[in-house]
């Protein structure tokens, strides 16, 4: 592990209403990082997701499961780009992907 001097990885093309949330995912341990890499969308949320989609193929779909399930989506979406972020920046602080391993062992 070295220390790194250059710039954390960009959020320019992040959703601009994440992007301070990545932003100060920098300041954070990496115990912390490795935690929301490790984050999963939770098992309520992947039913609901499943139902709504069995619903959209039965022509039983309405507003606001179309609404729901958009916010599920985008949910999930940001979920995923808070769990890469926070790998690159654990790449940025000097680990490599085989030191992953080690640290969910930690």
């Amino acid at each position: 592990m070295t220390n790194q001097t250059n710039a954390p990885p960009a959020v320019d093309y992040a959703p601009l209403e994440l992007q301070g949330e990545l932003i100060a995912m920098q300041e954070l341990t990496i115990k912390e990082l490795l935690t929301i890499g490790q984050n999963q969308v939770p098992e309520s949320q992947k039913e609901l997701h499943l139902q709504l989609l069995e619903k959209n193929q039965n022509h039983q779909f309405s507003e606001s499961d179309r609404l729901l399930l958009r916010s599920l989506r985008v949910s999930a979406d940001y979920l995923m780009l808070k769990k890469a972020y926070s790998y690159a920046l654990l790449k940025w602080k000097g680990y490599s992907i085989s030191d992953f391993d080690k640290l969910g062992k930690q």
